[in-house]
């Protein structure tokens, strides 16, 4: 049977904020694949440069921790990488990670593609790069469970050189995926493609809103990071053909050179034509909100945006929620509402209209389809007659065609 790591929980109680913190951990390390086996709250007044702690208070945990066998420490928030050494020496050499290890570590375990592999790679090196000085015994302890997979432990051994020459390597091949990307993303533009990301906190639901809108087949699971990798599926929502991306997941205090390292993949995000930001109903979704714009708006977001309360079934009254659309995914409530929504937030930049193309003019207007959503098609006569949606911007090129009221 598989030995399941063990994992006690320090947590910093610096304001009010800590209990969710603590929720967020839990889940955390249940995602990794670890055993929660308990917690001790650390009032910290004020932060001890060496230790975070103090002294006094490690050996308080010391003592609490007598008797347990390999257990691994969560310190739930960042440390200098003396303080993790410090930390692990006070407390009989046991292994400690902070909240930044084991988020990469679940991050690592979570991503399928070759873009998301190096994404998290890159992420997990330039975190280890500044702790390679406490080469030997220390970082030997790091050999086996959380904060050991990803780049593993022969990169954890080899010196600094190595490290940085990776690193550069990662960062040139994460280019190229970013090139692949504006290419793909101009491609869109050509063809008038208009993209709606799914954007939002950690397990708010995200995935199952993508599969009851699209029937994508996305993995569902009541996980912390379920899915990392983008996906990406054609979705037609009141006549109009859009694609609807699902993006990784937010979370406070989300490690900086992770976000910096899946900026490229959040390009779907950041350029969309519409972003769904999906709230969880069940628990903090103010927060949920604020966090996902915080990180948002630092890499430059500027697209309009629904707010989209999922998991609001049991909401008696959705008065208090009026800036929101209340949805259940997973039962299908509210959708009919969040479509109309959506349709009303691009309905200034379309127009509904026919066009009647003469026959022989239709191959002119072959060239132009691209830039028409049909929504029905006929011949006569007169040619083609086509109802259909266009973006406004693109009229100017269908003067010709545009079926007067008059006609």
């Amino acid at each position: 049977m598989e030995n399941i790591e063990k994992v006690y929980v320090i947590q910093p109680r610096l304001d009010e904020n800590c209990r969710v913190l603590h929720e967020e951990a839990v889940a955390l390390i249940e995602s990794a694949g670890a055993e929660y086996c308990g917690t001790t709250y650390q009032t910290i007044k004020k932060i001890n440069p060496a230790t975070y702690l103090g002294s006094g208070k490690l050996a308080h945990i010391r003592e609490l921790l007598s008797g347990l066998d390999d257990i691994t420490i969560l310190f739930n928030g960042s440390l200098s990488p003396s303080q993790t050494l410090n930390i692990s020496a006070a407390l009989d050499d046991r292994k400690v990670i902070d909240r930044t290890t084991l988020i990469l570590d679940i991050f690592a375990s979570r991503a399928t593609t070759s873009e998301g592999k190096i994404q998290v790679e890159l992420a997990q090196l330039k975190y280890l790069y500044p702790r390679l000085k406490g080469k030997g015994s220390a970082l030997s302890r790091l050999g086996g469970g959380i904060g050991s997979r990803g780049p593993g432990e022969t990169q954890l051994e080899t010196d600094r050189r190595h490290i940085r020459t990776r690193i550069d390597y990662l960062e040139e091949r994460l280019k190229e995926t970013e090139t692949r990307r504006e290419l793909q993303l101009k491609r869109r533009e050509k063809q008038n493609i208009k993209t709606i990301a799914l954007v939002g906190y950690t397990n708010t639901g995200k995935s199952t809103l993508m599969n009851r809108l699209t029937g994508a087949g996305v993995l569902e699971k009541d996980a912390l990071f379920a899915t990392l990798d983008p996906t990406a599926r054609k979705v037609t929502i009141r006549g109009k053909e859009f694609l609807l991306v699902d993006t990784v997941g937010f979370l406070q205090d989300l490690p900086h050179d992770l976000v910096e390292a899946f900026k490229s993949t959040l390009e779907s995000a950041l350029n969309c034509d519409l972003a769904l930001i999906v709230c969880d109903a069940t628990g903090d979704y103010d927060m949920q909100f604020r966090t996902t714009m915080q990180t948002l708006n630092s890499l430059g977001f500027d697209s309009p945006y629904i707010k989209v309360l999922n998991k609001s079934e049991n909401l008696e009254d959705t008065t208090p929620f009026a800036d929101f659309v209340c949805i259940s995914a997973k039962y299908g409530n509210g959708l009919d509402a969040l479509e109309d929504e959506i349709s009303r937030k691009f309905s200034d930049k379309f127009a509904d209209c026919t066009l009647v193309i003469p026959y022989s003019e239709i191959s002119s207007y072959s060239q132009l389809s691209s830039f028409v959503t049909e929504k029905s098609r006929k011949f006569d006569e007169n040619g083609l007659c086509v109802d259909c949606t266009i973006e406004k911007i693109y009229l100017p090129r269908f003067i010709n065609f545009i079926k007067k009221e008059s006609e």
